[in-house]
């Protein structure tokens, strides 16, 4: 019997220049989404800090992937002045595709 549950995974180019850049390349973003209700549980990424992973985290938790995320891009555009901010809207995206492409 699996988990209630599902893992997903999505990457975006790092700016460069940057210390993410330096250190990996590109920006991860790792959600766990419940199936029966479609709202993320819970949410890592390749952030460098534990500040701004956990602010990435807090953000993220309780968004809904079966509905369209243009709140969330919008809250990461507003609140994460940050120099990947770009790179983390295009992971999100890709990873909000790859829910609706395997479950739903």
């Amino acid at each position: 019997m699996g988990l209630s549950t599902v893992f997903i995974s999505a990457y975006a180019k790092a700016p460069q220049n940057t210390p993410m850049y330096e250190n990996n390349k590109q920006i991860g973003v790792m959600l766990e989404i419940h199936k029966q209700n479609h709202i993320v549980v819970n949410v890592d990424a390749t952030f460098i800090t534990a500040l701004a992973k956990d602010y990435i985290k807090r953000l993220i938790v309780g968004t809904d992937f079966s509905k369209d995320i243009s709140p969330l891009i919008t809250d990461v555009e507003n609140d994460c002045i940050i120099q990947s901010q770009q790179a983390l809207v295009v992971a999100l995206k890709v990873a909000h595709q790859k829910y609706h492409d395997n479950f739903l």
